[in-house]
């Protein structure tokens, strides 16, 4: 496969995005449920997937189960014949060993890498540009900065922001720094043509608000249609249709993130039949009974909604 242009992935890198959960089954990969996820997002407002991000559980996937995710999307968007854009999700403390995953993923079927900052370790921000740096000038496919501090326990500055942006294999980030003045500054600075996306699902219709070109949104796994039609309202101009809309989103965003992510969204999935099960892998464990009952009520009142996005 021949590795695409910084270029195409740049005007591809906008829209809403999907960080695909993982579905499991008895302990295992559960590929009859990941090719249904497959099937029904590729036919929906999806503008791209972020596969084995956080979302995806991917810190909890062995080396063999990330590539056949990989094969197995990809395979599905092929039959699909709608090819939309694949971001793998790399994260780790070591740039030794990220190096490593960036030559052992190069031949994949993807199109860019969405990579977080080193994390437990808290590098200086000089240490952050050369970890970063390094990586850019190593892979193959080009990188998506994936900043999210609550995590790491290291944020990536405006000023580092800046400065990496200017490298032609890092064309965008996904912003979870939870500082909303920091990303309005880095909006109206960032270089031309590099994409901001939020990965903040309680920030989505604000972040949209202040120029950013789209979303990586755990929550778009249920009322998809509602959450990109908010979008093309904020780009119509429409700014009460969208203030609207966020309305009546805003509260099953909310309980996606009441326990630890992605169990809710698994339970919800699994109960609208798209995957088999709502397993998680360990130490994330399964929601509890009280959240599953407000997410039966929040499901109950969306399925109208929901049979149609089916």
């Amino acid at each position: 496969m021949t590795a695409p242009s910084t270029n195409d992935l740049t005007s591809r890198l906008h829209g809403l995005w999907l960080p695909l959960i993982t579905p499991f089954r008895d302990g295992e990969l559960d590929e009859a449920s990941l090719r249904r996820l497959v099937r029904h997002y590729s036919a929906g407002p999806i503008d791209g997937f972020i596969l084995a991000a956080t979302s995806g559980e991917g810190m909890s996937l062995r080396a063999g189960e990330l590539e056949r995710l990989v094969t197995l999307t990809h395979s599905e968007l092929s039959a699909s014949r709608r090819h939309l854009p694949i971001l793998l999700g790399l994260s780790g403390a070591s740039t030794a060993k990220m190096l490593d995953a960036l030559d052992e993923t190069a031949t994949w079927p993807i199109d860019g890498y969405l990579i977080a900052s080193p994390y437990y370790i808290r590098p200086s921000q000089r240490g952050l540009v050369q970890h970063f740096t390094a990586l850019a000038n190593h892979a193959s496919w080009p990188i998506v900065l994936y900043n999210i501090p609550y995590r790491t326990g290291v944020s990536l500055t405006n000023e580092t922001l800046l400065q990496l942006a200017l490298h032609p294999n890092i064309v965008g980030m996904k912003d979870c720094g939870a500082d909303r003045a920091q990303s309005i500054d880095f909006l109206a600075r960032r270089p031309s043509g590099f994409r901001v996306l939020t990965g903040e699902d309680a920030e989505y219709h604000d972040a949209l608000a202040d120029g950013a070109d789209g979303a990586i949104l755990l929550s778009a796994h249920l009322e998809t249609e509602t959450f990109a039609s908010l979008r093309t309202l904020l780009a119509q101009g429409d700014r009460d249709g969208a203030r609207a809309c966020w309305k009546e989103l805003s509260r099953l965003a909310r309980l996606l993130f009441a326990e630890p992510s992605p169990a809710p969204a698994k339970y919800c999935l699994a109960r609208n039949g798209l995957i088999d099960s709502a397993e998680v892998r360990l130490p994330m464990v399964e929601i509890s009974a009280e959240l599953a009952a407000l997410l039966d009520e929040e499901v109950e009142q969306r399925r109208p909604q929901l049979l149609r996005q089916a």
